[in-house]
C-alpha cells in the first residue's frame, strides 16, 4: 500500500520513545472510545511499564509539544491533528480487511450490474459508506479531455438520429438529433465518413471549440441534405460535445447518516456543519479534483485541508482511471477514525473499480 504523506517525515523527531508510546496508546484509546484519555486508564490498559503519575507527566510534556489537548471540563487528553499525521506516518499499519469485507465490496462493484463509470463509482462510495461508517465520496473525470475514437449516426425515425460516440476512455455516448425532414440512407453514410475522417481522435474540448472550420469544404456536394445536416451539428455543438458539469455536479455523495451517528456529531452545532459540508458540493469538487496522489492513498487531515469547512475532517482518497482519465474515490470522516482500516477500505476498493473500469 503506497501513501502519499502530506508532512515532512520530521514530525515526531522531537518525542522519546517514552512519549510515542504514550502518544500512541492516547491516539488508539480516544480513536476508539471517542472519550479523552486519562493517565490511569492508559496505565491500565497498556504495558506502558510506568505509573499513571509518570503518564500523567509524559502526557502535559506531549501536549506542550502540540500533539495533545485537553477540554476544559476533562482532565483527560485528546490528540490533535498533528498527533494524528504522527500516527499515519511513522505508526500506523493498515489492517487487512475481512473475508466478508471484501465479498462485499466485490459484490457491489464487480459483479453490481453496469459498469458505466457514474454508476459504478456510485456502487462503490454506497459501499465504502456502510463499511466504513463514514462518508463515501468520488469526483467524476473531467470528460472534456475524452478522446472521441468513432462516430456512428442511426436514424431512429423521419425527423431524429442517433449519433454515437465511442470514447476512447472506455464508454459511449448517444444523443439524439432533430431533423428538419426525412435523411437518405447514403446521405447518413457521407455525413459518419466526414465526421470520423475530420473529428476522431481530438477531444470533445477540441471538437466544441473548432467544429465549424473542421467542417469547412467536406466536398460532401450540394443537394441530398448533407450540407444542412453538417450544419445541424455546428449549431448543436454545445449540446453534442461540450459535457462540462456544474462543478457541484462532479461530486458524488454517499449516505450521510452513517457519519452522522458518529459520537462528533452528536451536538447540534456539529451536525450542521456536517450537514453544510454535504451541501457545499462546489467546494468538495474544488478541493478533490485538485488533489495530487502520485499513484498512492492520499490522506489529509484537519487544518492540513485547504479549506476551513473541512478543518475538522480527515480525507482519505485514491485515483482511479478511466483510460487516460482521472477520478477520485474515498471517504470524509472526523479526524478521530480507524485509520488502519479506512486506508484499506479506500485502497481495496479503488483497485476494484481500477479492475472493473480497465476490463
Amino acid at each position: 500500500l503506497d501513501m502519499n504523506l502530506d508532512n515532512p517525515k520530521s514530525i515526531g523527531q522531537d518525542l522519546s520513545e517514552r512519549e510515542r508510546q504514550v502518544l500512541e496508546a492516547v491516539i488508539r484509546t480516544y480513536v476508539d472510545s471517542a472519550e479523552p484519555a486519562g493517565s490511569r486508564t492508559l496505565a491500565k490498559r497498556f504495558d506502558l511499564g510506568v505509573s499513571p503519575a509518570t503518564v500523567r507527566n509524559t502526557m502535559s510534556d506531549l501536549e506542550a509539544k502540540g500533539y495533545l489537548f485537553h477540554r476544559h471540563t476533562s482532565a483527560g487528553r485528546i490528540p490533535t491533528d498533528q498527533a494524528y499525521r504522527f500516527y499515519v506516518d511513522r505508526i500506523m499499519r493498515p489492517q487487512p480487511l475481512t473475508e466478508i469485507e471484501r465479498e462485499r465490496l466485490v459484490q457491489e462493484i464487480e459483479i453490481g450490474g453496469s459498469s458505466a463509470v457514474e454508476r459504478l463509482v456510485q456502487r462503490a462510495i454506497r459501499a465504502l459508506s456502510v463499511l466504513s461508517r463514514e462518508l463515501g465520496v468520488a469526483v467524476a473525470p473531467n470528460l472534456q479531455e475524452a478522446i472521441v475514437e468513432r462516430f456512428e449516426l442511426i436514424q431512429v425515425s423521419s425527423a431524429k438520429i442517433l449519433v454515437v460516440m465511442t470514447i476512447r476512455s472506455g464508454f459511449v455516448h448517444t444523443v439524439y438529433v432533430d431533423l428538419p425532414g426525412e435523411v437518405q440512407p447514403d446521405v447518413l453514410t457521407s455525413v459518419t465518413q466526414v465526421l470520423n475522417e475530420r473529428l476522431a481522435g481530438l477531444t470533445l474540448h477540441a471538437i466544441s471549440e473548432t467544429l465549424p472550420d473542421r467542417l469547412r469544404d467536406t466536398g460532401v456536394g450540394e443537394g441530398g441534405g448533407a450540407d444542412e445536416l453538417l450544419n445541424i451539428f455546428i449549431q448543436s455543438r454545445s449540446e453534442l460535445f461540450d459535457w462540462t458539469p456544474a462543478q457541484g455536479d462532479k461530486v458524488h455523495l454517499g449516505q450521510t447518516s452513517f457519519l452522522a451517528s458518529q459520537p462528533e456529531f452528536n451536538s447540534g452545532e456539529r451536525l450542521k456543519g456536517l450537514i453544510a459540508l454535504t451541501e457545499q458540493r462546489a467546494l468538495l469538487a474544488d478541493v478533490l479534483g485538485n488533489r495530487e496522489h502520485k499513484g498512492g492513498l492520499k490522506i489529509t487531515i484537519g487544518s492540513e485541508n485547504p479549506e476551513e469547512a473541512l478543518s475538522d475532517f480527515t480525507l482519505v482518497t485514491a485515483e482511479y482511471r478511466v483510460g487516460q482519465l482521472k477520478g477520485v474515490i474515498g471517504v470524509i470522516g472526523p479526524t478521530r477514525m480507524p485509520y488502519e482500516k479506512i486506508v484499506a477500505f479506500v485502497d481495496y476498493t479503488s483497485t476494484l473499480v481500477n479492475s472493473v473500469l480497465g476490463d
